[in-house]
């Protein structure tokens, strides 16, 4: 019952861990502004994301716009793109399998193949974990570079958006479910064989010492018996009497 719990908070801390990385792989809160130099006092703000730019007014209004091209995009945006991306694949493919190999879930019940899905869950948690993480560092280090860069104008500088912090949580949340699947599933099979082995009803040796009665000695019927009074002439010899042939 305690391993079925601990699995089962693996599996919801994953999958928060994969809502978090959907969300921050959608919004474009990569990057921001910097107000600094003669950005102290401005109107509009810039934002940055993995599909498109955004420019909110002092008016509350947002006008964004998608990126058109592919191509022309920078070598860093793509990958990071194509990271994100596979890390919400791998979350969801996680899921899947995690859900699958549980104790509370009907699927090959009783079998031996339970306790590897789930540890296959949870080692693909932590793979799009992993990913999640990298794009965000990868991330974090361009923009503290870029604002640190003296050759750049402060118009040019951005500083770490919400995304960005809202990766880094869900990264640890699917790194956390991930540990906590494997730790449960590593547990549930190192204690099969036990269970086994104790379930096992102990065999009876055969007895040996079991003490038979004799069979009684035989006794030829009455019927097969010669009846017939012996005469005193009567000579036998190797068992056949002379007065039946004379």
């Amino acid at each position: 019952m305690a391993s079925m719990a601990v699995q089962l908070l693996g599996f919801f801390l994953g999958l928060l861990g994969f809502g978090g990385t959907l969300v921050a792989t959608v919004l474009p809160q990569w990057r921001s502004t910097a107000y600094v130099g003669s950005n102290i006092i401005t109107a509009t703000a810039f934002m940055k994301g993995l599909w498109m730019e955004c420019v909110w007014h002092s008016t509350g209004i947002y006008q964004c716009e998608v990126y058109r091209s592919l191509l022309s995009l920078p070598q860093d945006l793509q990958a990071a793109r194509a990271l994100m991306v596979l890390s919400c694949v791998t979350s969801v493919l996680a899921a899947v399998v995690s859900a699958m190999g549980m104790k509370c879930t009907r699927f090959a019940r009783g079998s031996l193949i339970k306790s590897p899905l789930a540890l296959s869950g949870g080692v693909c948690f932590l793979c799009a974990g992993l990913l999640c993480l990298v794009t965000v560092s990868w991330t974090t280090n361009d923009v503290i570079m870029d604002f640190y860069n003296p050759f750049l104008s402060s118009g040019m500088k951005y500083e770490i958006g919400l995304a960005v912090y809202l990766g880094y949580a869900s990264a640890c949340l699917s790194l956390s479910g991930g540990l906590v699947l494997c730790w449960s599933s590593c547990g549930t099979r190192s204690q099969g064989p036990l269970h086994v082995q104790r379930s096992r009803p102990p065999s009876v040796p055969p007895a040996f010492n079991n003490v038979y009665i004799p069979a009684p000695p035989y006794k030829p019927p009455d019927a097969l018996r010669d009846n017939r009074a012996p005469s005193l002439s009567s000579v036998s010899s190797n068992g056949y009497r002379l007065n039946n042939y004379v």
